[in-house]
């Protein structure tokens, strides 16, 4: 039997993959931190009393019919004015897409800019644009990026791929890294981008810049710094996306929002009727009234974040003590997002058994079952299994099990020769 050669060829989440092992070992009684999954543990994290509140009360009031497609009224009429109060973005009810979740608004992005073979730019590590640029047939340009600039490009890595090509696709807080854009960073490359769609002819596509901004609220310390806000002649350009999933706790609740030129939204609104990706109505209803309440979204946040912080910094301190121990590993200062970054230089070592760790991969596997700690490699996000830089996320753990899990991960990497 045969299928599409698009399903053949089809990969599969590496995170899945891991997730299910974590799982099915953790069903046979195995203690392990699971820092997986980009998710979070709704006990240690509900969400925002009041946006439960607001589902509860519109699915007793009935409102479990179709929304509008593009996202009722109330909605884009809140995510209007929370943008204008947040980073000073001026964009019309009209001109927000709300979806379930943002990852139907990366696929309409694709789908409505990319035909089969244009170059589409973006950085590994990066969360799941490889996968959109194969289910687009992209002519996918892989930018890798350095440690010394925190695994994000710089305008430098990009400017010789930009000729032709028709979508940049930007992250920042960055998954994986947690790490963000500098304002000069960022600059830089919208400056670049600016300049190449001067030098394009009116029967050319312009160079469109997706840029991902689900974790712009989960930062500690540094400024979020948007394209538009650096730049306003980038709004021409500029696709974001957004929405409830991190920024929130929510990432169950299925509210996400795109915002961007005329022309791009609204192709991307008939896109999606046909795919029928919408929110459910009372959680949208919930939280347009949620984004209205300034002191509930502030205290929400400030909580939050705080609790977010202090895991992340508890990790990353573990993993500095590690290194002046003598350990081989590094980690990058949180700056936002649920991430840590962690390197675990041990591939081709050797464990107690015999088996060499040949790859990331194998590194992995070995840490679930020996050290009760579950991460993901960078080859989850683009690059090369040979490259032994992991993602951390601290979402789904406790503190305590952040902790715990600390010496078994020193005695696991102790034991390899």
């Amino acid at each position: 039997m045969k299928v599409s050669k698009l399903a053949s060829n089809l990969i599969g989440s590496e995170i899945i993959k891991i997730g299910n092992e974590v799982n099915d070992l953790k069903a046979k009684g195995a203690q392990i931190s699971n820092l997986t999954i980009g998710d979070l543990n709704s006990n240690i994290y509900p969400i925002p009393s009041e946006l439960k509140q607001g589902i509860e009360k519109a699915y007793k009031n009935n409102l479990t019919n179709y929304p509008p497609a593009n996202g009722l009224q109330s909605l884009r009429t809140s995510v209007s004015n929370d943008l204008k109060k947040r980073w000073n973005l001026d964009y019309s009810a009209n001109d927000i897409l709300i979806t379930a979740g943002s990852r139907p608004l990366i696929y309409a992005v694709f789908k409505t800019i990319v035909d089969e073979g244009d170059k589409v730019i973006y950085p590994i590590p990066s969360w799941n644009n490889n996968h959109y640029a194969y289910l687009t047939s992209a002519n996918a340009v892989e930018v890798q990026t350095q440690e010394s600039n925190n695994f994000l490009p710089t305008a430098d890595d990009l400017r010789p791929h930009l000729e032709g090509s028709v979508l940049l696709c930007l992250c920042s807080p960055l998954n994986p890294t947690g790490t963000m854009f500098t304002k000069e960073q960022l600059s830089e490359i919208c400056e670049l981008v600016l300049e190449e769609n001067k030098r394009r002819g009116a029967d050319e596509k312009p160079l469109y810049l997706m840029y991902d901004q689900i974790y712009a609220m989960l930062t500690f310390g540094a400024d979020h710094y948007n394209p538009v806000s650096l730049f306003p002649e980038m709004k021409d350009y500029t696709i974001y996306v957004d929405g409830t999933s991190k920024c929130f706790a929510a990432t169950g609740v299925r509210v996400g929002w795109g915002f961007g030129p005329s022309l791009v939204i609204d192709k991307m609104k008939a896109l999606l009727t046909h795919v029928g990706a919408w929110a459910p109505k009372p959680e949208q209803e919930a939280v347009a009234e949620f984004l209205t309440d300034d002191s509930a979204v502030d205290t929400f946040l400030e909580d939050y974040k705080q609790k977010l912080n202090t895991s992340l910094k508890e990790l990353h301190t573990g993993i500095q003590d590690l290194k002046t121990k003598g350990f081989a590993v590094e980690s990058i200062s949180p700056m936002g997002a649920l991430y840590l970054t962690i390197k675990l230089d041990y591939l081709g070592k050797t464990t107690p058994d015999g088996k060499v760790l040949a790859d990331s991969t194998d590194l992995v596997f070995y840490l679930i079952n020996n050290a009760g700690m579950a991460l993901v490699p960078f080859s989850a996000f683009g690059n090369d299994k040979s490259v032994p830089w992991f993602r951390a996320s601290v979402g789904g753990c406790s503190l305590e099990d952040i902790k715990d899990c600390l010496p078994k991960l020193e005695q696991a990497l102790d034991n390899l020769k």
